[in-house]
């Protein structure tokens, strides 16, 4: 009986032992949690644990009263904004930049000591290596009534003594650039700054410690610890330990006598803050090199050297340049060799890819070309040959290719020379023959792209000569985009509008005037408007009716409706009125600070495009003539069914912007012939004018003046940049412009093109031509 009872466990055992390991894990994980339950229970004082309860069990009240306030100070609250009504209301007055809003300041200012001797050599010389790196370099001299050299901000002290100029340079710093520089850097004109380490140096560094970093010299004479930083190799100064300086600097230049600014400097620190120089901080070093007299920079080749911030002494241009030409090879290489190492984890790394080498674009790291959706997409390439290119600007089909064109092809040819001598040689060495064909587009992704079918003379080491055709690629690719520098404009600027008046157009002003209340006057926007009324010769006179009666009806109106409207007038009698003339007119009743909006009666100008004339037309900087969307001949273009009407189907472009609500339109296109719109500043027309009037002289100018018009005024004779563009605001309705035959030759063309290509588009111009025909078959 006992055999079977011991036979019958082990048979259960053995049944059992696989699942023995599950069930020792949920013993020992429920032992567990029966000991963390009890010594919760234990100490009971885990507020959440003591205020969620069941329903009428025993609750502990001041945990509850914790909990709740925790959860009320996370809750949002609305603070309702009251304004006394008995206090002035006060204008929130922004800051001009938002950068001073927030309290950001630039990273490095660059004071350079100069001196008479040398502010039109070395310090010229450091202006032209280093300049374009720092947000801003100054030039400090003793030299009262010193002559700038061009491009360089200079600042005169008036006495060239060391430690005032040394005090009076700080001063200038705190009081100008205190608050808006988180270092400073200062420098003598006989010292070459590697710049971009310069700049990555102050980027490693905190900028909330008082800190004197250059190279630490001993003062001459004294067994003193403390140290002050060479003035040749340059110093970095913290803002806040010039805040500190601040206060010191007049006891400083009584107490310390030096004939040194830097040992003067170093001392004033020391007795004053007790801070001396150091080369080393944060794990930064500042790295300095002193040049040999007679030293060739191209022989030197010293870790020293290459790894410096600076260099000290220089002691003429001609060396600063070829510093200048050495640490920038210098980083050249090292830039190449970056990218080589870079593309070569960028081919180690797309094997592992789903795509394989197949999703490798050339070259290695740019983002691939541009893959077009439709047709519609395609970027087209530009053809060319050493003499001539087939995309021309006018729209001919061959023109010859000079200027910026011509040096970019050039360039392109001996890259490609270069490179194929590069990776051929020592076995072949090539000679450009001729350039078969060339092909060039621009990849907004990428750059600008080249295609060169070149006939090469290739030559082996033993001499052997043999021409090749052969086809390379070349890509050009976008560098590091960078912010243009432009002029503050504001929108709170008013705008002068000027309308010229034909007698012809004289029944089209009312709607231009009502359009131009409801646009303008009834939102209260800062602008003006005045009409110049042009008569005929015998249009107006005694005893005649005054063609433009109505107009000035319509205007008295206007002024009637609105109080405090003024809307001005101004008759012109002109037997050949040209756009120059008239606005000569205009011109001379202004002051020179007008912002002038030149339209026509055919214009709806809006808030939008009143802003836009603000923000584009930039005094002294550049001019701006929009391109109006200008409507198709509604005799030939069919009319735009709204959206959703029974049988409405695929419509010509309609205007950009327009109110579906309106019921039907025409299609159109922006009118790039027509120039009649602009925006531009009194003082620059004058300019124009003047520069005009200075070259060409006598007859010569008064035949210009009948075939020109103003944009043209501006392209010709004025060193502004004219602006271009599209604006979806003015649309324009359908209308024949009169060309003048006194206007120059390309001025009639872009005349008479603009009328026929605002007919219509190209369908609805062969759809009415096939119904023509049709109906002189029948």
């Amino acid at each position: 009986m006992a055999g079977r009872t011991i036979m019958r466990l082990s048979s259960l055992l053995a049944l059992l032992r696989p699942a023995l390991p599950l069930i020792l894990g949920l013993s020992l994980g429920c032992s567990l949690s029966l000991l963390r339950v009890s010594w919760i229970q234990g100490e009971g004082e885990d507020p959440c644990v003591e205020a969620v309860g069941e329903p009428g069990g025993p609750q502990n009240p001041d945990s509850r009263t914790r909990l709740d306030q925790s959860d009320e100070d996370f809750k949002p609250r609305i603070v309702p904004y009251y304004r006394d009504p008995n206090k002035p209301y006060k204008k929130v007055l922004r800051t001009r930049y938002i950068q001073t809003e927030l309290g950001s300041r630039e990273r490095l200012l660059v004071a350079v000591l100069t001196s008479r001797a040398t502010l039109s050599t070395l310090a010229v010389a450091v202006n032209r290596t280093v300049a374009h790196h720092f947000p801003r370099l100054l030039y400090f001299t003793g030299q009262r009534g010193a002559r700038t050299p061009a491009g360089m901000q200079v600042v005169s002290h008036g006495d060239e003594r060391p430690a005032w100029l040394m005090s009076e340079t700080l001063r200038y710093l705190h009081t100008h650039f205190g608050a808006d520089y988180d270092w400073f850097f200062i420098m003598q004109d006989d010292t070459y700054v590697q710049a971009p380490r310069l700049a990555a140096l102050a980027g490693h560094l905190s900028i909330n410690q008082d800190l004197y970093l250059g190279r630490a010299e001993e003062f001459i004479g004294t067994g003193e610890q403390a140290r002050y930083c060479h003035g040749g190799f340059g110093y970095l100064l913290s803002r806040s330990l010039l805040l500190r300086l601040r206060p010191h600097l007049d006891g400083c230049r009584g107490d310390i006598l030096s004939a040194r600014p830097d040992e003067w400097l170093g001392r004033c620190l020391i007795d004053s803050l007790g801070i001396g120089c150091v080369s080393q901080h944060q794990g930064q070093q500042y790295r300095s090199f002193e040049l040999a007299k007679n030293r060739d920079p191209e022989k030197e080749g010293s870790s020293a050297f290459l790894s410096a911030f600076a260099v000290h002494p220089v002691s003429e241009g001609t060396l600063m340049y070829r510093l200048h030409k050495r640490f920038s090879a210098l980083e050249l290489e090292r830039a190449y060799s970056e990218i080589e190492q870079l593309q070569a984890q960028i081919r180690n790394l797309t094997v592992l890819t789903p795509e394989g080498e197949a999703g490798l674009s050339w070259p290695i790291g740019l983002p691939a070309p541009f893959t077009p959706h439709s047709r519609f997409e395609v970027l087209g390439w530009d053809y060319f040959t050493e003499q001539h290119t087939f995309s021309c600007a006018d729209g001919a089909p061959k023109c010859p290719l000079q200027g910026a064109s011509r040096a970019d092809v050039g360039d392109a040819v001996e890259t490609a020379m270069e490179q194929l001598n590069r990776r051929y040689q020592p076995r072949l060495r090539f000679q450009k023959q001729r350039l078969l064909n060339g092909y060039r587009r621009f990849d907004p992704a990428r750059g600008m792209e080249y295609t060169l079918d070149l006939l090469l003379e290739a030559v082996t080491q033993r001499g052997h000569r043999r021409a090749l055709a052969r086809r390379v690629s070349l890509l050009r690719p976008l560098s590091r985009v960078e912010i243009l520098p432009m002029p503050y404009v504001t929108e709170a600027t008013r705008v002068q509008l000027v309308l010229p008046l034909l007698v012809a157009e004289a029944a089209a002003a009312p709607a231009f005037l009502e359009a131009f209340a409801a646009s303008v006057l009834e939102p209260r926007e800062h602008a003006l408007l005045t009409l110049l009324l042009v008569y005929g010769p015998r249009e107006g006179a005694r005893g005649a009716p005054d063609p433009f009666l109505g107009v000035k009806a319509a205007a008295a109106e206007l002024e009637r409706r609105y109080p405090g409207t003024r809307l001005a007038w101004l008759a012109v009698r002109a037997e050949a009125p040209s756009q120059v003339r008239l606005m000569d007119v205009v011109s001379k009743k202004h002051p020179v600070d007008t912002l002038f909006f030149l339209t026509t009666v055919w214009t709806r100008p809006g808030p939008e495009v009143l802003n836009r004339c603000r923000m584009n037309a930039i005094s002294g900087w550049q001019a701006f003539f929009p391109v109006h969307f200008q409507e198709f001949n509604p005799a030939l273009a069919p009319q735009r069914s709204p959206p959703g009407a029974p049988g409405a189907g695929p419509d010509p472009p309609s205007p950009p912007g327009a109110d579906p609500s309106r019921g039907a339109s025409v299609g159109g296109r922006f009118d790039r012939q027509a120039s009649a719109e602009g925006c531009f500043y009194n003082a620059d027309y004058l300019a124009a004018r003047a520069r005009l009037a200075g070259e060409l002289a006598g007859q010569e100018e008064e035949e210009a003046l009948e075939g020109l018009e103003v944009m043209d005024v501006f392209l010709r004779f004025s060193g502004l940049h004219l602006f271009r563009a599209v604006e979806p605001g003015l649309v324009q309705k359908f209308s024949l412009r009169d060309c003048s035959p006194r206007l120059s030759e390309e001025l009639y063309h872009r005349c008479r093109l603009s009328n026929l290509e605002g007919l219509g588009g190209r369908a609805q111009l062969a759809m009415a031509l096939f119904e023509q025909e049709q109906a002189n078959s029948t």
